[in-house]
């Protein structure tokens, strides 16, 4: 196998994105935060669904800590979270599904990073946790912001204060995860929902993508009236109209 902190490949219409760091579970540096950007990026060019996974058993578990020592030594450490940010964020510009696939620990910045997916699955044994507060820090990969913003206020800053620590199981019944599995059913989980995914129409998928984030951003009057626009704009295209019209005659 490659030493590259990301691996990437192409399975017909699926793009896989294995981080590569088994022996720090995964943990993060400017090498692997860069190359999870621009492999996601690289590959929603070519793929109609991509799968995010660790290699070794293990999801990520956040910020690899010798490269934070080194950083912050050269002062240059603000370049090891904006290289994060950029990994995280860009998730919500792709037109395509990106899905989480979580084994083993998924905690720190490997926990904001889930927060940031499309889709995310589980394993029942996953753990999942902010466990910032745990180390006297500050979350650094945008779970401030995300967690909040998926759990409300309250709830995220318990989490985020107490290092709550989350079985996939309970993950799921928070709404921060879609499914879990056992161990002997997890492969058949994520197969499912990437082919349910990959059954759903391209433009519409990357048109809803596009509304919720930028709905998330505006107010409700702006989002419900760009949602007109969009959805007026997608029944434009000759393809989704000869659709309906096969539909109509079935």
């Amino acid at each position: 196998m490659s030493d590259a902190p990301v691996l990437t490949r192409l399975d017909g219409d699926v793009g896989h994105v294995v981080l590569n760091r088994p022996q720090a579970r995964n943990a993060i540096t400017v090498g692997l935060a860069d190359g999870l950007h621009d492999a996601l990026v690289e590959l929603s060019a070519r793929a109609r669904v991509i799968v995010v996974r660790g290699a070794g058993g293990h999801f990520c578990a956040g910020g690899d800590v010798d490269e934070v020592t080194r950083l912050g030594a050269q002062g240059d450490l603000r370049r090891l979270f904006e290289a994060f940010h950029r990994a995280c964020s860009v998730v919500a510009t792709l037109p395509v599904p990106v899905v989480a696939a979580v084994e083993g620990s998924a905690t720190a910045g490997g926990f904001e990073f889930v927060q940031a997916a499309d889709v995310v699955v589980v394993r029942d044994d996953a753990l999942l946790a902010d466990n910032h507060a745990r180390l006297g820090q500050v979350p650094a990969g945008g779970g401030s912001q995300r967690l909040p913003r998926l759990l409300g206020a309250q709830r995220a800053l318990t989490h985020i204060l107490l290092g709550e620590r989350l079985s996939g199981i309970e993950a799921v019944a928070l709404g921060l995860a879609w499914r879990s599995a056992p161990a002997d059913g997890f492969e058949a989980l994520l197969d499912d929902v990437v082919a349910r995914l990959l059954r759903a129409d391209p433009g519409a998928a990357a048109r809803t993508k596009r509304l919720v984030h930028e709905g998330l951003r505006a107010p409700l009057s702006d989002g419900l009236a760009r949602e007109t626009e969009v959805v007026l704009e997608h029944l434009a295209d000759p393809a989704v109209s000869e659709r309906l019209a096969r539909f109509r005659a079935r």
